[in-house]
């Protein structure tokens, strides 16, 4: 299986590294993209909004023969949702690390930060205690180091969504920071930011217990948890 891998706010293709072996060995071909504007620290910025990222998931897309899996970390859980809606005919399966489908009309944040058209890696402060789980004081430094801005516009830009046909795709969330069982109860409940996941005829729900980039604190983890995901139903 083709998978393509979207990472999260700051983070270029490279972040996927640690699970890429895992994924070639179970005979999968991983394509991890560097999203527009995040190639460099002097990298432009200006005018790239979520829809150029959503662009470049589809250009990847099109240029695979056959059908492909879309993972999207964080923030990319948005982006790989609108590449879904753009192309729910060629993706056999949306996993969402630590993340989920985001509606149409919503935004992926716009509490953050931002310093002209740069959003920053925000100190470790602004986070949630549970997202920091099992980063330790190296890790932190190392996502630091290879923190890249990102572009203001994609987490500004509102969702637009056109094409029911992505409640068709099935969906595996790989759920670290927030727990399953607290997931479901918020899908019961009917809240707004999981109203899009309630909609999905074929979903599932795993916990992985770490912190919000399991990519770098439970690697192997991470892995095992995108290769079953992907098995053949």
């Amino acid at each position: 299986m083709d998978v393509v891998l979207v990472p999260g706010f700051w983070l270029k293709g490279s972040s996927w590294d640690p699970v890429i072996p895992a994924l070639t060995a179970a005979g999968h071909r991983p394509h991890p993209l560097t999203l527009p504007g995040l190639e460099s620290l002097e990298a432009r910025r200006s005018g790239i909004g979520l829809r150029d990222h959503v662009d470049a998931v589809v250009a990847t897309i099109d240029s695979i023969d056959g059908p492909v899996a879309l993972v999207g970390h964080s923030g990319g859980g948005a982006i790989i949702h609108a590449a879904v809606d753009a192309r729910p005919d060629r993706v056999s399966r949306a996993i969402y690390v630590d993340s989920g489908p985001l509606a149409h009309g919503l935004l992926i944040s716009d509490e953050m930060p931002t310093a002209g058209d740069d959003l920053p890696l925000p100190d470790w402060s602004d986070f949630p205690d549970a997202e920091l789980v099992d980063l330790d004081e190296g890790l932190r430094r190392h996502l630091r180091e290879i923190a890249i801005p990102e572009p203001r516009g994609v987490a500004f830009d509102r969702q637009e969504l056109s094409n029911e046909r992505r409640y068709d795709v099935p969906v595996t969330v790989i759920t670290c920071s927030f727990p399953s069982a607290e997931l479901r109860e918020v899908i019961t409940s009917g809240a707004e930011f999981t109203a899009e996941l309630a909609r999905v005829h074929d979903y599932e729900i795993v916990d992985l217990p770490t912190g919000h980039w399991p990519q770098f604190t439970k690697p192997r983890e991470l892995a095992d948890a995108l290769v079953t995901a992907l098995r053949e139903r």
